[in-house]
């Protein structure tokens, strides 16, 4: 995986491990606030976020783009397990 602030931070990074990454960083309530998706504001999971996320590119590229923001802001998310 490339480090944060290297060329591209999502490299080698599945959508599951960037969901679960910014659920532990922000929580599920911080992380509906700042991408408004039913799946994280309704009874909020890993498995049903990423049902929703891979159907709609749109938000999709919302999470990764925070994601992308986050680790280069705080970098001791990528190693978030």
């Amino acid at each position: 995986m490339t480090r944060p602030g290297g060329p591209n931070p999502l490299q080698g990074v599945t959508l599951e491990r960037i969901v679960t990454r910014l659920a532990a960083f922000y929580g599920w309530e911080e992380l509906a606030r700042r991408v408004p998706v039913r799946c994280f504001q309704y009874d909020p999971s890993v498995s049903s976020s990423l049902k929703f996320l891979r159907r709609t590119p749109w938000a999709r590229a919302r999470v990764e783009g925070l994601y992308v923001e986050t680790v280069r802001r705080q970098p001791e998310v990528a190693d978030l397990d």
